[in-house]
């Protein structure tokens, strides 16, 4: 393989870089390389959003379907650069906030910067840089669809970004207020024209070899790392199969905090993240495939849009550079036990597409978990995508699927779970429990469903006294351990009245509606006004 320079558009040209550790970060090359220090350095594992930034690609290049932001022939999406490594830039764009001001030609500021100023939207202003480019990312969402955000929508826009000082009314201010000065547009074709001079010069698959000083060879010299990108599904399979100890690597959401916190040694990596067939959300006859690669953000709109019931779950995953960046196939090939997206594709039966070299296979998600940070996977083997039964048109109101997901976390957005789970359940005719699948994360070494609890409910009345029967069962599923999100006694209470809870919300007779079951939607109206 012929290793080549990443090649990347920064600041209106491109820009060639070798030499670099392959696990070298975005933010540590613009802070540390070329000394453009806008971009802030906070909790560099991709938690408190001061080091966003954005990302541009070309449209024609990966999935249509998606949740970034569009404008003319590129897709835009907000990142934390703490955790992206610099060769995921190969053939991409990138904009951080020094290049706002170059977007609104003629004027001292972009509107984004200035509506900060003006509604007094920074104090220490540590956040601030991270703040206008979320911002800047919903200002080209909204100006691109004639619309104008409301606060909660930019509440959610914000999740991944923490202010400790000024707090997060005059930062909504100013979201608001960035629409009332002239439009400033991004103009795509330039960006875009460059990207395809890159693509032109980007040999199949692209290698870009570096030497890595914390690791020496046999020889004491500085060990050299692969990173390689190949671009299409075939050549992808063929370099796992050569290359089965190869590090996989997607969004780099978990893998970079490998590197940034445990200075862990990733070896040579397989990046998912320019496989086209990879990035696919296809809808085939009854069923939902969701290809390995898919941004978080595309693949809980996908779930989203099948099935309602889990769109809390999908603004509580992380924040949104976390979900512009992470797969939801990354997040169940890792593996953790407190992952959110496992509980709820157990709930919904999902089968994972496994692929070696041209041989293809399935396996329940069910049956993938093999103990902690542990699966199923062979050598040379990996994740293609994921496959969900789609809800069947036909079904009468009783006896279509009840649904639900909950999280319970310290914090309400982009925080890690104590408990999470994905709770499903069907009826008869008869109002009897038919089908049960109850999953959660947090409460063993690997996410799992519940088999007592379920077996308590099959056949059952959907009852009081099943579902009580039931949360006395999860006792016998799950153990659970102690640490610092929760203790174990605390974790077996809270399954147990989420199940409670569940069928508070799905019972036959007077069901709860939202307004009874959660909280927050009856404080938001009221933090809305601050």
């Amino acid at each position: 393989m012929n290793t080549q320079p990443i090649r990347f558009v920064h600041r209106g040209q491109i820009t060639e870089i070798s030499g670099l550790p392959i696990t070298t970060t975005v933010l540590q090359w613009l802070r540390e390389q070329v000394h453009q220090c806008g971009t802030k350095e906070g909790c560099a594992e991709g938690d408190c959003g001061a080091c966003t930034v954005v990302v541009a690609e070309l449209a024609d290049s990966i999935n249509q379907d998606c949740a970034a932001v569009t404008v003319g022939s590129l897709q835009l999406r907000p990142i934390n650069a703490c955790i992206r490594y610099l060769p995921t830039l190969h053939g991409k764009a990138l904009l951080t906030v020094e290049d706002l001001q170059r977007l609104a030609p003629g004027r001292p500021l972009h509107p984004v910067q200035q509506a900060l100023v003006d509604c007094h939207g920074s104090q220490c202003g540590f956040c601030t840089p991270g703040f206008a480019m979320s911002l800047y990312a919903s200002y080209e969402r909204h100006q691109g669809a004639g619309t104008r955000p409301t606060r909660q929508q930019l509440a959610d826009d914000l999740s991944g970004n923490l202010c400790r000082c000024t707090g997060y009314r005059p930062i909504l201010d100013a979201g608001q207020a960035m629409f009332e000065a002239p439009a400033a547009r991004l103009d795509p074709e330039p960006l875009a024209a460059l990207l395809r001079q890159i693509a032109e010069r980007t040999t199949e698959p692209f290698v870009h070899a570096a030497p890595n000083p914390a690791y020496p060879d046999a020889r004491g010299q500085p060990r050299i790392d692969h990173f390689i990108a190949p671009r299409t599904l075939e050549a992808f399979a063929a370099v796992r199969a050569e290359r089965p100890e190869a590090r996989l690597l997607a969004g780099a959401t978990d893998i970079g905090l490998w590197t940034n916190k445990q200075f862990r040694d990733v070896g040579d990596l397989l990046y998912l993240g320019d496989v086209r067939e990879l990035h696919e959300v296809e809808h085939d006859g009854p069923q939902l495939r969701i290809g390995a690669a898919v941004p978080l953000e595309d693949a809980w709109a996908a779930l989203v849009q099948h099935w309602s019931e889990l769109r809390e779950m999908a603004l509580r995953f992380a924040g949104p550079p976390v979900r512009h960046a992470g797969t939801l196939g990354g997040n169940v090939a890792n593996g953790s036990p407190i992952g959110d997206s496992a509980p709820v594709l157990l709930a919904l039966d999902a089968v994972l597409l496994l692929q070696r070299g041209p041989t293809l296979r399935r396996l329940p998600l069910a049956d993938f978990y093999l103990d902690y940070m542990k699966n199923a996977l062979q050598p040379g083997e990996f994740l293609r995508a994921i496959e969900l039964p789609l809800p069947t048109p036909s079904e009468t109101p009783r006896q279509a699927l009840r649904l639900r997901a909950y999280k319970l976390s310290k914090r309400y957005d982009c925080d890690i779970s104590a408990v999470s789970c994905g709770l499903a359940l069907r009826l008869d005719a008869q109002g009897r429990v038919s089908h049960a699948r109850l999953a959660f994360g947090g409460m063993a070494a690997v996410v799992k469903r519940a088999a007592q609890a379920e077996a308590a409910l099959l056949g059952e009345p959907w009852s009081e006294a099943s579902v009580r029967a039931a949360m006395q069962a999860l006792d016998a599923d799950f153990q659970p351990l102690t640490d610092l999100r929760a203790s174990s006694v605390h974790r077996q209470r809270v399954a147990r009245n989420l199940l409670w809870r569940f069928w508070l919300e799905t019972r036959l007779e007077a069901p709860l509606p939202a307004s009874q079951t959660r909280v927050w939607a009856e404080l938001q109206p009221a933090l809305h006004t601050v």
